[in-house]
């Protein structure tokens, strides 16, 4: 059964991964107004909406855009950094909305930062404890259980993060819309690229949640 969950989650991972790379080389071709790089979208931003205590810095890579509540960072890969393209501005919005969330204490943000520490460590170690949990599933069943609830709370931390990351598209978008970046011509296109980007988050999560069902039926079926 594991088997099956793990190639479903892998096959439906894969396409959202590709389909992803695929609208941001596509919309990477559609230049935004005013010839503005993802760089100058992102300061513009963040200006806008009252946010000045944040940098805006290129890092190797692709697709590796994030923003960094520790260091006040917002990320950017060199194409979008360097980018004059409907892709970039809504990459580049998008970190943006997390620096907005994370200056205005948005609550479900707040929320995953709490939670870093303990997923850190619960990463570490899950692994491990549930393997040998399975192994002494029917001499030493607490140990399973441990693990399960090391992953419960990876599990967790995957659903918290989809509002986190909904809600900073949304703010995204509709600053990218009031600021005339975008138009009723490439509006959908910054949608759709932001929305096959949160696809990747849902994935992750449904995935979790799966393999968390299946360790917690091995658990209660222990004695079969």
């Amino acid at each position: 059964m594991y088997l099956i969950i793990f190639l479903v989650f892998m096959g439906l991972s894969l396409i959202v991964s590709q389909t992803l790379k695929s609208k941001f080389r596509k919309y990477s071709k559609i230049p935004i107004s005013y010839g503005l790089t993802g760089a100058n979208v992102a300061e513009k931003m963040l200006r806008e909406q009252g946010v000045y205590d944040v940098k805006v810095i290129s890092v190797e890579g692709q697709l590796t855009d994030h923003y960094n509540p520790q260091t006040k960072t917002v990320n950017l890969s060199r194409e979008v950094y360097y980018g004059n393209s409907i892709a970039s501005a809504a990459v580049a919005a998008h970190e943006c909305g997390h620096a907005v969330q994370h200056a205005t204490q948005y609550t479900w943000l707040q929320m995953r930062s709490k939670l870093v520490p303990v997923v850190s460590f619960a990463s570490n170690w899950v692994q491990w404890v549930l393997l040998a949990g399975i192994l002494l599933v029917n001499t030493f069943p607490q140990l399973l259980l441990g693990g399960i609830v090391l992953f419960a709370l990876t599990t967790l931390f995957s659903f918290i993060t989809l509002p986190v990351e909904i809600n900073a598209s949304q703010r995204a978008l509709a600053w990218l819309k009031n600021s005339g970046l975008t138009t009723y011509e490439n509006h959908d296109k910054a949608e759709d690229a932001l929305r096959w980007a949160g696809y990747t988050y849902v994935v992750a999560a449904l995935s979790s949640l799966a393999t968390l069902l299946y360790y917690i039926m091995i658990f209660t079926g222990r004695r079969d």
